[in-house]
């Protein structure tokens, strides 16, 4: 049967993708990471037992490096590990975050050269992260401890400045904004500007508006809907609206019947300028954002062969 494989044009503009400061990322050991071009899901593995999504089904350090190179099998671009959830509740240790996190970085970068983020907040975390082969720190607290950044700074890796407003594990009941889109657009462009003065690059700054993250559904819907100016501010957005509460209360589904919403979620962010969206479901997520790459002129088709 005829069949054609097709390259894009080495000039293909994309549609709706707002220019960046800095388009070329280096995220881990493997080639440089193009953002003008490629849009990167990010899996999701937390070795926590009280994970909202998995309830605790990647706790042990086997079943997490199982799934970090199950995600990689499947497509995923990045791997997200995290030691403990945002959700409020007791805070970790220092020590106990580290037991956590850091034998996983390392169990897998002994075997792969997936690009691997470290959720924390923390700057000795974050150290001990780098130094077990994590190339992306992603910080959920919008950089309260700044001697993250220094970290960040001197080490060369990815940091990841996230919208929140509460303390890290800290309850925030009723939040208020007076445009939700604005307050956290400046959020994020003052934290990122402070971490440039501390010495990060351009090229080592991802933002993340916080779906969910001390907002209400009517926020994130706001915020969702308005993701164009989070991503003109000019630095690659990370839209993290996997399987979250805005999805299960918007449709009325429970968190294990919220892909389709969470798919959903995931393409509208990035026709309005995510280049990286944070999943659960890798193989359903990277397909839908391969098929949204080609619709914008981003990606060929692996082939063709209907009605040649």
């Amino acid at each position: 049967m005829l069949e054609r494989r097709h390259h894009l044009p080495d000039q293909h503009p994309p549609l709706a993708f707002p220019a960046l400061r800095s388009p070329v990322h280096q995220l881990g050991p493997a080639e440089p990471f193009d953002f003008s071009r490629r849009v990167a899901v990010m899996a999701i593995v937390n070795r926590t037992p009280d994970s909202f999504y998995d309830d605790g089904a990647t706790f042990g350090l086997q079943s997490a490096v199982d799934a970090v190179l199950a995600a990689e099998r499947a497509g995923a671009d990045i791997v997200d590990i995290g030691g403990q959830p945002f959700a409020p509740g007791e805070e970790l240790s220092e020590a106990d975050e580290i037991a956590r996190v850091v034998p996983v970085i390392r169990a897998v970068r002994e075997r792969t050269g997936v690009p691997i983020s470290a959720e924390t907040y923390r700057a000795r975390v974050a150290e001990a992260c780098i130094e077990a082969g994590a190339g992306i720190i992603n910080d959920t607290s919008g950089l309260r401890d700044e001697d993250l950044a220094r970290v960040v700074a001197a080490s060369g890796v990815q940091l990841v400045i996230t919208h929140s407003v509460a303390a890290p594990r800290a309850e925030l009941t009723r939040p208020h904004y007076d445009d939700v889109v604005g307050e956290v657009r400046a959020f994020l462009e003052a934290r990122a500007e402070r971490a440039l003065e501390l010495g990060v690059g351009e090229e080592q700054l991802i933002i993340d508006p916080g779906h969910d993250l001390n907002k209400n559904t009517m926020h994130t819907l706001e915020l969702t809907r308005r993701f164009d100016e989070i991503s003109s501010i000019g630095f690659p957005a990370l839209a993290a609206v996997s399987n979250k509460d805005f999805i299960g209360e918007t449709l009325d589904r429970e968190k294990r019947n919220r892909v389709a919403g969470s798919l959903a979620s995931a393409v509208a962010c990035i026709l309005l300028g995510a280049r990286i969206v944070r999943m659960h479901n890798v193989p359903e997520a990277v397909d839908a954002t391969r098929m949204t790459e080609a619709i914008l002129g981003l990606r060929a088709p692996a082939y063709t062969r209907h009605n040649l």
